[in-house]
């Protein structure tokens, strides 16, 4: 009897050790239409933004689990608990900064413009009446409304849409005239469709890795798992493994 009650007590002594080093667990969000940056490939969410956060986690001690969500619900979950950081080819903005806060940059990217590989048009499709294409909630969205609709440059509609594969199939079937999107990701989507680029917009947006306000601590954890990545040559392992 005393023998089971000391096993007993080195087993629930184990457990509550085991228990105490467990790794923190992350719900990380996501929106995987933004090759080469997130996308689903065999049922499995991957790509340089989901490769840059496991790196982190590995190097930072923390496990990871990830989301596919609409692009213009990441910033609310973070609001709301039910995410911990989101790593979505997000643009750090003023706006964003509001109500989330980011890591340090760890991507540049422009803005393109993409009619269908048979038209005839340039930039000039982002002039009159014509139908242009974004995704609800994207740097390209607010771009287009502030720059063009505002001041009267673009007369035609803007058509948003929950994901930029429903942007780029319906420009696919000449159902609008362009569609404005981050450029790395214009030119993955230029590769398998029929669209082409045909004028890149210089906005000099930085991507960033958005966490909650109130989070200083996973913010930090971020920071120096990026610093490191860019330190032991991960970071340029992963940019050419995802864009060269």
């Amino acid at each position: 009897m005393k023998k089971t009650l000391v096993t007993i007590l080195v087993v629930l002594t184990v457990l509550t050790l085991s228990s105490g080093v467990m790794a923190q667990r992350y719900v990380v969000g996501t929106n995987a239409s933004f090759p080469p940056f997130e996308y689903v490939e065999a049922g499995e969410i991957v790509g340089f933004d989901i490769d840059i956060v496991k790196a982190i986690a590995d190097l930072q001690g923390f496990e990871v689990e990830f989301r596919d969500l609409s692009f213009d619900s990441l910033v609310p979950g973070l609001a709301s608990g039910s995410l911990d950081l989101v790593a979505a080819g997000m643009t750090i903005s003023e706006q964003r900064k509001k109500v989330v806060s980011f890591s340090e940059p760890y991507y540049s990217a422009n803005q393109s413009v993409l009619v269908h590989q048979d038209s005839e048009e340039d930039l000039t499709v982002l002039f009159g009446d014509n139908d242009i294409g974004v995704q609800t909630g994207t740097t390209g969205d607010a771009w287009v409304r502030n720059k063009l609709i505002k001041a009267d440059i673009l007369t035609g509609e803007i058509r948003n849409y929950d994901s930029f594969v429903f942007v780029i199939r319906d420009l696919a079937n000449k159902n609008i005239d362009a569609a404005v999107l981050d450029k790395p990701v214009a030119e993955t989507y230029s590769k398998n469709n029929p669209v082409k680029v045909v004028a890149e917009v210089i906005t000099g947006e930085e991507y960033g890795i958005a966490v909650s306000k109130n989070n200083e601590e996973l913010r930090q954890k971020l920071n120096e798992g990026l610093a490191k990545l860019k330190e032991n040559g991960t970071m340029d392992q992963l940019i050419e493994k995802h864009f060269e």
